[in-house]
């Protein structure tokens, strides 16, 4: 008889979860997606169930790992507020199973996760593909996920400047509170991004917000949000001019609203960066389009998981 599942939830998943462990398993897990070799990872795109009384959608993200052995997927509900709304934008649980006998092992809180490796992967985009000696980072946003993706981006890059942009006052100094580093708010987004060598796209709009004649040329960009067909965040200027690669081609193509509205092509995956098959350019304005794999949240949730029977003496 299968023991019971573990539960694991926001507080300890913080604790026992790293971006320094963290990255070199996402890397590893972005190589082998793009392998596409079902015995290393089978995952379909996500499947989005709309909520249409409550204006979001309920997202599945299955994923299996055959030669590691990991079985997991992610229930994760997003919704588009209303501004001013005190609400939860996005709300996630991760379970991972047994793939011999398909009992749950454990259950997690998936916010964290999500966050977390969302944030690295954008981190990874940037180690990759942005300007060498970037020094300006902007961050559009100031939801969850901008403070995780500050949180990143400072501890694995030396930038001198950070700037933040919010659609209100409150927003911005909420997330200037929130934060322990420099960080320079901004009046408007143009002003975030004007000169900036990386910037971050973590919002919640369905129009565009970033626009290319503001962007550096061979700037990079990590676009976070906008996660549905119908959602922007970047303008075609940008998405056209621009050498654009996503965490996933497919996942891209069905989902994201700045590559299908825009009709820009995606160049490479990252996996396909880190395995040696496409080119980094550099020199070049980049758009990394993440809209967020289920193998990235089994590597996650296998690493808390592996860390919790480690505290808990259970090898």
């Amino acid at each position: 008889m299968a023991a019971p599942p573990v539960v694991i939830w926001e507080r300890e998943v913080q604790q026992l979860l790293s971006p320094a462990d963290l990255i070199p398993r996402l890397e590893d897990a972005l190589g082998k997606f793009s392998r596409r070799d079902a015995a290393e990872v089978l995952q379909p795109v996500r499947t989005a169930v709309p909520l249409q009384k409550h204006g979001g959608f309920m997202g599945l993200m299955p994923t299996y790992m055959e030669k590691d052995g990991v079985l997991s997927t992610k229930f994760v509900c997003f919704y588009k507020r209303e501004e001013g709304s005190t609400l939860p934008a996005v709300q996630a649980t991760v379970v991972l199973l047994d793939p011999e006998y398909g009992n749950v092992k454990a259950v997690m809180d998936g916010e964290v996760i999500t966050a977390m490796r969302t944030a690295a992967v954008s981190a990874i985009s940037a180690k990759l593909l942005m300007p060498p000696q970037a020094e300006v980072l902007a961050i559009l946003g100031t939801g969850k996920q901008a403070l995780s993706h500050y949180r990143v981006f400072t501890e694995m890059f030396l930038f001198k400047e950070v700037r933040v942009w919010s659609r209100t006052k409150q927003g911005a100094a909420r997330f200037i509170r929130s934060i322990d580093g420099p960080v320079q708010g901004c009046s408007s987004a143009e002003e975030a991004v004007r000169g900036a060598d990386v910037i971050v796209t973590v919002t919640g709009s369905t129009q565009p917000v970033l626009f290319g004649q503001w962007v550096k040329a061979g700037a990079h960009v990590a676009a976070v949000g906008a996660c549905r067909p119908d959602w922007r965040e970047l303008d075609d200027v940008l998405m056209k001019e621009a050498v654009v690669y996503a965490d996933s081609r497919e996942g891209a193509m069905l989902e994201s609203g700045d590559v299908i509205l825009s009709g820009a092509e995606v160049f490479a995956e990252l996996g396909d960066v880190i395995n040696g098959t496409k080119a980094a350019h550099r020199e070049k304005t980049t758009v990394f389009k993440s809209l967020g794999m289920g193998v990235e949240d089994a590597v996650s949730a296998q690493l808390v998981f592996d860390r919790w029977k480690a505290k808990a003496g259970k090898f």
